[in-house]
């Protein structure tokens, strides 16, 4: 399914890889955006195959692991996480990365595909508590590009370190513009 996802995308509909993704790298975290639609998962597969990134992983809510569904969500690099409001998912991603030798997580900054005013801050906290660094990747429907950014390790100014991922996605149009990327991160 990837493989027909990556011919589809970067063959038939034309879209471009523009930099790329440090392989050296034992772990990171991927911020992937704007996430506007459910396509954005399938292009992430595709991104997935067309870059031989299988080793990148995924969160998804619990409830969607179960039966066949959950182990197919596995193969792709699904992981479950509790969104109870008693456990704290950032630190379920913390350790999952302290386990592993080898870890990266792609994650939506939104942490919706609706608007958002404000961006999450879970995916900075995750990369600040499990020092690892964070690689941004823009899905720019406009012009058929997927943006790879040199990796960043969070540092002690979390306002500074926050507006330059803002500023990275600011201007990308995602599937459903009006849902793109065009504030600040909550705190």
């Amino acid at each position: 399914m990837q493989k027909l996802l990556a011919w589809w995308y970067f063959t038939v509909r034309g879209w471009k890889i523009a930099g790329s993704f440090p392989y050296d790298l034992n772990k990171s975290v991927l911020v992937v955006a704007p996430h506007t639609h459910a396509f954005d998962f399938f292009l992430g597969l595709a991104i997935r195959k067309k870059m031989h990134l299988e080793f990148a992983h995924f969160l998804g809510k619990k409830e969607l692991f179960k039966g066949i569904f959950g182990y197919v969500l596995r193969k792709l690099g699904g992981y479950p996480v509790e969104r109870a409001k008693n456990q704290n998912q950032v630190e379920q991603v913390v350790k999952i990365f302290n386990e592993k030798e080898v870890f990266h997580i792609a994650l939506s900054p939104e942490g919706t595909r609706k608007k958002v005013s404000r961006l999450k801050s879970g995916f900075y906290h995750i990369a600040k508590n499990a020092n690892v660094p964070i690689v941004m990747v823009a899905l720019d429907f406009e012009h058929k590009r997927v943006i790879f950014s040199a990796p960043f390790h969070t540092s002690d100014n979390e306002v500074a370190d926050k507006q330059k991922i803002v500023s990275f996605f600011k201007g990308i149009l995602g599937y459903l513009p009006a849902n793109s990327i065009t504030e600040d991160i909550e705190g």
